[in-house]
């Protein structure tokens, strides 16, 4: 998914409405989707990272260097057995070898890595399902 303009409500012009408080959060983005394969991406792989320290600093450093990669597609602060969950997308294990050596084993603090490449998608949502919260 390309993220093309995106609209947060406290940035809505004077006269424009106001959300009700429930929906304040609401950002109204303009989008398209992309087919990750067609663009010659693929290959899906999900890295848990071990940093060698858990500090604020650490933390930080880390959040930095992960934005900067575009081939990190998301980046998830989780709890259990590794720090992080990311999600990346490259050509095909050949390159993702090389993003391993040349691009995340260069990100200080990384103590140890796990990779999962995603043999077939099952079930990938963009958009959030409800009908649990109606009671099915």
């Amino acid at each position: 998914m390309l993220a093309i303009s995106t609209i947060h409500t406290p940035d809505l012009p004077a006269g424009a409405g106001s959300a009700p408080p429930a929906l304040e959060a609401l950002r109204a983005r303009i989008a398209a989707e992309l087919d990750a394969e067609r663009l010659g991406l693929g290959l899906l792989v999900f890295i848990e990272i071990a940093i060698d320290r858990t500090s604020e600093d650490a933390f930080g450093q880390f959040r930095a260097a992960m934005i900067g990669i575009p081939e990190v597609q998301e980046c998830h602060m989780v709890a259990g057995g590794f720090d992080y969950l990311l999600k990346v997308r490259v050509r095909d294990m050949a390159a993702y070898r090389q993003f391993l050596g040349d691009v995340l084993c260069q990100v200080p603090g990384i103590r140890e890595t796990r990779s999962c490449a995603v043999v077939e998608r099952v079930k990938e949502a963009r958009a959030i399902d409800l009908a649990h919260l109606r009671g099915r």
